[in-house]
């Protein structure tokens, strides 16, 4: 499955990263407690839309762009997924030797 506030995590941990900023310093800037950042970065928990825009403000990027990257990943990822089911389903053809790396 596919989750969106994990992938938005990973968009805003890079963008701290890209900045040179620690926790410690996003915090005191967007005026966000350092450990619900860290919980927002590593996809445990929503960020509300005030939120995210005090976090974008705090990074320097509007928040269209981190929007527009989150979606970019969600569609990667969803088509990865839909993929793998889709190998899942394909039924064996009888007599079909199927070869083991066991």
């Amino acid at each position: 499955m596919v989750l969106f506030r994990r992938q938005l995590g990973d968009v805003l941990r890079g963008e701290r990263m890209r900045r040179g900023m620690t926790l410690r310093e996003l915090s005191s800037e967007a005026r966000i407690s350092l450990g619900y950042i860290s919980e927002i970065e590593r996809g445990q928990k929503e960020a509300s839309s005030e939120l995210l825009f005090s976090l974008c403000e705090a990074l320097e990027v509007p928040l269209s762009e981190v929007l527009r990257e989150v979606s970019d990943t969600v569609a990667i990822e969803e088509q990865r997924v839909a993929a793998e089911t889709a190998v899942e389903r394909v039924p064996a053809r009888a007599g079909a030797v199927v070869a083991s790396a066991a």
